[in-house]
């Protein structure tokens, strides 16, 4: 399976980072196509609202920053994984962008499952993030959720969850 993971962490060796190896380890003992791209870094603006896309852009935004590369990662992705840190309740703002910038594409047509890796300073603040996820990806897009993972700074440090998540990928199908 094609599988694309969105990293919305600006730190490249952060606890997001880690549950990504850890999903890394195991999926590709089993086989996947994994692609991982780092948007936390990447330039991406917000949605402009002008409807180009739906109108004279044929599914394609207007604005040509490194939004570009998700797009082109979207279009032979079977599954989609969204891994952020938890800023105020909600994913980074980097991964906003990305994920008010998908309307340019609606639904990707190879698209058909979804998960979710979040990590916080708190278990209790996940919810703006598994409300988007569940909106966007799971009703919107019409996507089969594969799984919830939550990591919180006083489980960072447990290889337990890790392990979960590294067993994750290898019994995805």
């Amino acid at each position: 399976m094609k599988i694309l993971v969105l990293n919305g962490s600006p730190r490249k060796n952060g606890v997001t980072s880690a549950m990504i190896k850890a999903f890394l380890e195991g999926a590709e003992s089993n086989g996947h196509e994994i692609s991982v791209i780092q948007v936390g870094n990447k330039k991406i603006a917000g949605c402009m609202a002008c409807e180009y896309c739906h109108t004279k852009g044929e599914g394609r935004c207007i604005q040509q920053d490194e939004m570009q590369e998700v797009y082109d990662a979207l279009e032979d992705a079977e599954m989609i994984i969204v891994a952020s840190p938890i800023y105020y309740h909600n994913m980074t703002g980097q991964m906003q962008c990305v994920i008010n910038r998908t309307y340019a594409v609606g639904v990707p047509k190879n698209l058909k499952k979804a998960a979710i890796f979040l990590a916080s300073g708190s278990p209790e603040m996940y919810g703006g993030a598994l409300y988007e996820y569940e909106n966007t990806f799971l009703r919107y897009m019409k996507l089969e959720d594969m799984g919830r993972f939550t990591i919180c700074d006083a489980e960072s440090k447990e290889s337990a969850k890790f392990d979960e998540i590294r067993a994750f990928g290898q019994n995805l199908k």
